[in-house]
């Protein structure tokens, strides 16, 4: 077949006819690894890419995506150590309590109030580190620092007065610092609440090179002799929203420069800003991927819940990871609030193999298979694998969705 019959093919048929092309280039790689190992491995493909780079070839995708399905797969998760069941019934009751606060501040008419769904979209995120993962002081360690997304402090405050670190009457007037009996500040900072926010981080995306420094002179004084050695992580947990600030994404390679494995950077990607879709026509986790890949950060994506495991283990063709791989994020909101019915034909869009797959599942199944950023087992997966990155700070990608955390 000839270059001009192939360029009028469809990408399907194109992508059938290479089959037996990457089965030889993929022994070839094989090969090769046996041969000359890692260095050799690289050295073949630095060579390809700059000889398809030669050729205007575009590889920014091929070369810095991976696959948009979660970076660790079912078999290589630990066990969870808690109990889930227990765990949702604590963070049913803090995710209450902080909606509750906030509407009680509205209803009064003060023109108070706040925000409600940042908390509901990564609840589950805060929990897991909470129960899990977050450290206080020890005989060894220092305590790490978090910094949560500005938005979500209704939920920090509501768990707080759970443990017994807050006041009733600290909690009937949030965002009343000087409140008959104690106020809370809208978003965190020290200043406001020196005794308990350790860092402010909500204005103009600051949090996260406020992270990237404080990690960065821990390593500093550490790497001097000035502090002991610590197992100290510094968590800064921003929206994908907040990520179009340029104070993100501009500091993002002091960080790998300075090889700071003491930061992980927990982004939240629900897909949404306060006035609209994130990326409606692309894809946030893709482009961020990128971005923080061709930094040199270590990245874990996690995209999708348990529910997912069986289907994707069943898609030996590859047909759900490509269909997975098109729709865009415009798309993702649109199924979480479909029925399962309606979201099964968007899915299969004609597709007898998709449909087959799908048909496996009931359409309150369907419904109810949740994103990763509210599965217990996938979070810690992400967090786990997080602190075992040496050499380099760790982004984690995750999925959520604002609103009940319910939806594809």
């Amino acid at each position: 077949m000839t270059a001009t019959d192939r360029g009028s093919l469809g990408l399907d048929d194109l992508a059938g006819l290479l089959q037996e092309d990457k089965v030889e280039w993929t022994e070839a790689i094989e090969s090769i690894h046996d041969q000359f190992g890692d260095e050799g491995v690289r050295e073949i493909l630095r060579h390809l890419q700059d000889h398809a780079l030669g050729m205007d070839v575009p590889l920014a995708e091929a070369t810095l995506n991976t696959p948009y399905v979660n970076s660790i797969a079912p078999d290589d998760q630990p066990a969870y150590p808690g109990n889930i069941e227990i765990e949702q019934r604590i963070e049913n009751l803090v995710r209450w309590n902080a909606a509750a606060m906030v509407l009680r501040g509205q209803d009064q008419g003060a023109g108070l109030g706040g925000h409600i769904a940042t908390y509901a979209s990564c609840a589950t995120l805060l929990e897991v580190g909470f129960n899990h993962f977050f450290h206080g002081f020890d005989d060894e360690n220092d305590p790490d620092m978090l910094l949560p997304q500005p938005h979500a402090a209704p939920g920090v405050y509501a768990r707080a007065w759970l443990e017994g670190r807050l006041t009733l009457d600290q909690l009937k007037n949030y965002r009343r610092e000087l409140g008959s009996g104690g106020g809370l500040s809208s978003y965190p900072h020290p200043r406001s609440m020196p005794d308990f926010w350790e860092m402010p981080n909500a204005s103009m995306g600051l949090s996260t090179p406020a992270a990237i420094y404080e990690a960065r002179f821990a390593k500093y004084l550490e790497n001097r002799g000035l502090k002991p050695k610590s197992q100290r992580k510094i968590w800064c947990f921003i929206g994908d929203g907040e990520s179009d600030e340029p104070e993100v994404l501009g500091t993002i390679n002091i960080a790998a420069r300075e090889k700071l494995d003491n930061l992980i950077l927990v982004v939240n990607c629900n897909l949404q800003r306060l006035d609209g879709p994130v990326r409606g026509n692309g894809k946030i986790i893709q482009e961020l991927e990128r971005v923080f890949r061709g930094a040199d950060w270590q990245v874990i994506k996690v995209i999708w819940g348990s529910g997912w495991d069986p289907l994707l283990a069943r898609d030996k063709s590859g047909v759900l990871r490509k269909r997975m791989d098109e729709c865009l994020d415009g798309d993702y909101q649109m199924y979480s609030v479909l029925p399962g019915d309606v979201q099964r034909e968007h899915w299969v869009e004609g597709n007898p193999e998709l449909e087959q797959m799908m048909r496996s599942l009931t359409d309150d199944e369907l419904k109810a298979i949740k994103r990763g950023g509210q599965d217990p087992k996938k979070i810690y997966a992400a967090y786990d694998q997080a602190l075992r990155t040496r050499g380099k700070p760790t982004v984690i990608l995750i999925k959520t969705v604002k609103g009940d955390g319910m939806g594809a």
